[in-house]
């Protein structure tokens, strides 16, 4: 397996956070939810706790894990759990742009393929 990617669905006041990528080329202007690689010897938890506060400045609490093990390119899979900021504001550090959605607007941004197929299932917890 080419490896394990983690992504929060961070959810407040009814709104889901969505993260615009700013690299690579191939991927950069597509919506995700934010997150990465787990590291060697990091538990899925620990490696979105970190992601997070890397990529956004904040410190996150995970809820519920959100379906399996969604596939993603190059044989790598995504798993999703939702969560909420427990401290600090959101910020773009790591990318283009944030926006936070109301289920109404899921849709107004273009999500990479990977991350498509979970904003539904995500939609149930806003």
């Amino acid at each position: 397996m080419a490896g394990v990617v983690v992504g929060a669905a961070i959810i407040a006041g009814g709104r889901l956070l969505a993260a615009q990528r700013a690299e690579p080329a191939a991927l950069a202007g597509g919506w995700e939810f934010p997150g990465g690689k787990v590291d060697p010897g990091e538990s899925d938890e620990e490696a979105l706790i970190r992601e997070c506060y890397e990529e956004l400045g904040v410190i996150v609490k995970l809820r519920e894990r959100i379906g399996g093990d969604w596939p993603l390119v190059l044989g790598s899979i995504l798993r999703v759990w939702t969560a909420e900021v427990v401290e600090g504001t959101p910020q773009a550090l790591e990318h283009t742009e944030l926006r936070w959605l109301s289920p109404a607007e899921l849709y107004d941004v273009e999500w990479l393929p990977g991350d498509l197929p979970i904003v539904e299932v995500v939609r149930e917890h806003l």
